[in-house]
């Protein structure tokens, strides 16, 4: 069973693009490029810092 997880590893701030990218089984800068661009709509951050909140760390 999958489980998703903050990247201890793969992390650039906080692992949510690492925990991503390795739950999707996708390159994790595929995932934060698509972050970047959904961060220039302004509601990037926000779900970024929420996701940081809520993904707990992985083991």
């Amino acid at each position: 069973m999958k489980r998703l997880y903050r990247s201890k590893t793969s992390r650039m701030l906080g692992g949510v693009c690492g925990g991503l990218g390795e739950y999707l089984s996708v390159d994790p800068t595929v995932i934060r490029l698509a972050w970047v661009v959904f961060g220039l709509t302004g509601a990037g951050l926000v779900a970024y810092i929420l996701a940081w909140i809520i993904i707990p760390e992985g083991a």
